[in-house]
């Protein structure tokens, strides 16, 4: 996707930022080569200070740009990196946020609503135009996108910037800061900031986005006017509930495999001839673009990509069209193209979006460990997932899911100088509280859920579990969508939700 920027002559001088409402700055224009330093400087001086209380440094805006039919304005916030030490000495990063409008709306008293992305570990959407939900949610907000704290703009955790952080519990350490509970706090204090008066907003949450809207419902509802959520009711008991997840999740992945092979049955043939391909290899793996390996488990995390989404089985099949290169020497050895090969390491996003494999379980922990759980579960389930004997035996090779596996820091390369930091995380039993079951019974901000029936990511029956645990809450349950419905059903999605509780949908 594009990633767009502010143009470097609309960036704010540093020092107006933090006193002057979003409203009323009207800067002196900067010289682009002035202006990009200044932003540079501002990242460089939150990321490398305690900032000494400096209230100049809190905040800095750029000025309005445009893509087709929307203006948008980029925000970057100096965050505290740990919300419970003392503020004045704390760490800071950088929270990137990009506030967006459709056209002629810039000076509109427009209602707040902030989007929280599906992950963990993943940036808030780059806009090209006005479609789809943000269209929709331009009709009536002031949208913020952002950035969730280790991505995109958001100091960003990256493959080469945590290589920076040479010791593997100082890199734990720091990664336990990044989860749920701080997002929230990053949007606490953007609102305080942003909002005028600092006055409650919306918030919209998919998939993980959910989760945070959960959390943010438990902790600081007083910030909250309403709140959307797609695909994303989390579990919320204590404890780690990473095993519940998987082992409900095994019939959804099971379901989506049968699925698949019965739209394309002429796969099960070609998966079955790639894992004996791979299984009878030298050591058991052929080499990737990137210097890892490919295993026969490792081929079958196609799944978290391929099953899934809308499309996503077309685009798994298409995928499989180009597994083998063409003999074009009579005698040449078979072998896997190097067109599939890159193609399988460019689905995992590993390489651009490490903190997906690192944070994965630990969002479903409180008070306790996941211990890998994933690989727990499935070993309980071996002789269904194991694709060596599947394909002796001629019988379908099961895709796996939304999983992370403990040799996936071994097999996969970018992911290697962070096994270490993993296994910390994984034995980690003392983790903070994510949610406040007490305060969800007890909620009195207006709540819209759209759950998919057929959800391979968020199961249903643990949604439903959750669901009955938040006052309120009105759920919109239907198969017509799968977990990407947000994004493939236009501004549909949205609009439903927002008439539940607008009242255009009758509560019976």
């Amino acid at each position: 996707m594009l990633i767009l920027h502010a143009p470097p002559s609309l960036i704010k001088p540093l020092r107006f930022l933090a006193l002057l409402p979003h409203s009323t700055a009207s800067p002196t224009p900067r010289s682009p080569p002035t202006a990009v330093r200044l932003a540079r400087r501002f990242v460089s001086m939150v990321n490398s200070t305690a900032a000494d209380g400096d209230a100049s440094l809190e905040h800095l805006a750029g000025e309005w740009y445009s893509v087709p039919e929307l203006r948008l304005r980029d925000h970057r916030f100096a965050v505290p990196l740990d919300y419970s030490a003392d503020r004045s000495t704390s760490k800071k990063i950088s929270v990137f946020a990009r506030e967006v409008v459709s056209v002629g709306k810039e000076e509109q008293q427009l209602p707040y609503l902030l989007y929280l992305q599906g992950g963990p570990g993943f940036e808030s959407p780059r806009p090209t135009e006005s479609s789809g939900w943000l269209h929709r949610a331009c009709e009536e907000f002031r949208v913020i996108l952002m950035d969730q704290r280790g991505t995109g703009l958001s100091t960003p955790l990256t493959v080469s910037s945590m290589s920076q952080i040479k010791s593997a519990e100082n890199l734990a350490n720091y990664l336990i800061h990044f989860r749920a509970d701080n997002i929230v706090h990053d949007a606490e204090f953007i609102r305080a900031r942003l909002v005028p008066d600092a006055g409650p907003w919306t918030i919209l949450g998919q998939s993980f986005g959910g989760f945070c809207a959960v959390t943010y419902l438990s902790f600081a509802p007083q910030g909250l006017k309403q709140v959307f959520i797609t695909g994303g009711i989390p579990p919320i008991a204590n404890g780690c509930t990473a095993d519940a997840v998987y082992k409900a999740g095994i019939e959804s992945v099971t379901l989506q495999n049968e699925k698949y092979y019965k739209r394309y049955p002429q796969d099960a043939e070609v998966v079955r001839e790639v894992v004996k391909y791979l299984a009878e290899s030298e050591g058991g793996a052929v080499i990737l673009p990137s210097g890892g390996i490919l295993t026969p488990r490792g081929f079958q995390t196609l799944g978290l990509s391929g099953l899934g989404f809308s499309a996503s089985f077309e685009r798994l099949h298409y995928m499989l069209e180009r597994v083998w290169d063409p003999i074009l020497v009579p005698g040449a050895s078979k072998q896997m193209s190097y067109f599939f090969l890159k193609a399988f390491e460019n689905w995992l996003d590993f390489d651009t979006n490490p903190l997906f494999a690192l944070l994965h379980e630990p969002i479903f922990c409180q008070g306790a460990s996941s211990e890998w759980s994933a690989h727990r579960v499935i070993g309980e389930n071996e002789s269904k997932f194991d694709a060596i004997k599947a394909a002796k035996e001629g019988r379908p090779v099961l895709f796996t899911g939304e999983m992370i596996f403990p040799w996936m820091f071994d097999e996969i390369h970018v992911l290697k100088p962070f096994k270490e930091a993993a296994q910390i995380l994984a034995e980690k039993k003392d983790w903070p509280p994510l949610y406040d079951v007490t305060a969800l019974n007890n909620n009195k901000v207006p709540v819209a859920a759209a759950v998919y029936y057929e959800d391979m990511y968020v199961n249903f029956k643990l949604s439903m579990e959750t669901a009955s645990q938040i006052a309120g809450i009105r759920l919109w349950i239907t198969n017509e969508y799968m977990h990407s419905g947000l994004r493939d059903g236009g501004g549909r999605v949205l609009e439903h939700l927002m008439a539940m509780l607008n009242g255009k949908k009758p509560l019976f």
